[in-house]
């Protein structure tokens, strides 16, 4: 038999009860607040990415891609633009920098060092972007001979001048060849102190209005330098990023390719992000990108990831413009070659040594 509870004994009872709901209420309060904040902690603890490169609009996809949230989940972007692509390449070796955006060029020369760095992909190619102008007196190459002519030393401006001129018969060491980047390039065409130069716009477009009798003898959109990709930038990626945090390299890698396409549907929106983000006047993002009739209303030709993938030879199929799969490769040994004659490289490198395109197959 079950003694009953007195009155008082059910009262104490009654409330050691609600002290117990009340201390319960608190835990479950501090628990769910507790829980929210660990939430809150991770979403923030996303992985830092540190990406650098110097003032281009066609490095403004990863803004892109950052603005209109196609960034995969887990990392964040970190931007470092510094003008001098040498720079940017040295913090990447030490570690500074995990992603630089630069031209294509490089690869070989890092390779050659022994550099942490490698080639992991073609982003885009030159199409109308850059010129090589002459004065008005000047009509061929051969009047060139003994002449200064304007080019960036250790670019694509420098082996473009040097393909031009052997082309048309003339030895690219047969001319003066003066160290200038293209802002400095244009002022010295226009003032008279150089006969012709490789200029990248809005600069040659420049030379072209205010210089009179300036004339254009080449540019990008020639179909041969289409199909040979000389004008290009690429994504260069460390060693340690690829192979230490090699999730966030893929899903970086997927984010770039992510902020092109989104700006192929959407340019004119895509263009003021652009614009904003790297310091251009929305008018030369809009003249080099081009805008919904892409690329031929622009000077630029982005490559779809499935695009750099065949250049890089992991996907099948050809690239554009006559390209060939795996074209990466030679790409790399041409400027190899150029590299030599100026004297910049002793040797060939081979190309395995200085390209890594895993993260695009991975991407995919």
């Amino acid at each position: 038999m079950v003694p009953r509870a007195g009155n008082a004994e059910i009262k104490t009872r009654e409330e050691k009860m609600k002290k117990v709901q009340r201390k319960s209420n608190v835990l479950v309060a501090t628990f769910l607040m507790l829980a929210s904040v660990f939430s809150s902690t991770l979403s923030f603890a996303a992985e830092k990415v540190r990406i650098g490169h110097w003032s281009w609009p066609g490095y403004g996809f990863f803004y892109v891609a950052e603005e209109k949230g196609l960034i995969p989940e887990g990392i964040e972007f970190e931007f470092t633009i510094i003008e001098d692509p040498v720079q940017l390449f040295s913090l990447q070796a030490t570690g500074q920098l995990d992603v630089v955006l630069s031209t294509i060029e490089y690869g070989p020369i890092a390779a050659a060092q022994n550099m942490p760095i490698k080639l992991a992909g073609l982003t885009n190619l030159g199409y109308g972007s850059d010129h090589i102008i002459l004065r008005e007196d000047i009509k061929s190459a051969s009047d060139l001979i003994g002449e200064k002519v304007a080019i960036f030393e250790g670019g694509l401006s420098q082996i473009y001048m040097g393909i031009w001129l052997e082309e048309n018969g003339v030895k690219w060491d047969q001319v003066e060849m003066v160290n200038l980047i293209a802002g400095d390039a244009a002022a010295a065409m226009i003032s008279g102190q150089v006969a012709g130069a490789e200029l990248w716009d809005p600069f040659g477009a420049q030379v072209l209005a205010e210089l009179p009798g300036s004339h254009e003898v080449s540019n990008s959109k020639d179909p041969a330098l289409l199909k040979l990709a000389l004008i290009a930038d690429a994504i260069f990626v460390s060693d340690e990023f690829t192979s230490e945090r090699n999730s966030a390299a893929v899903k970086t890698m997927q984010a770039m390719f992510a902020g092109a396409e989104y700006w192929r549907k959407n340019a004119t929106e895509a263009n003021e992000i652009i614009a904003r983000r790297t310091g251009f006047s929305i008018e030369d993002v809009q003249g080099i990108l081009g805008g919904e009739n892409n690329p031929d209303d622009g000077t630029m030709y982005m490559y779809s990831i499935q695009e750099a993938a065949r250049f890089c030879g992991v996907l099948p199929g050809n690239p554009p413009f006559g390209q060939s799969n795996g074209q990466l490769a030679d790409h790399f040994k041409l400027t190899n070659d150029w590299w030599i004659k100026f004297g910049f490289m002793e040797k060939t490198v081979d190309p395995s040594d200085g390209i890594d395109c895993s993260l695009l197959k991975a991407a995919l």
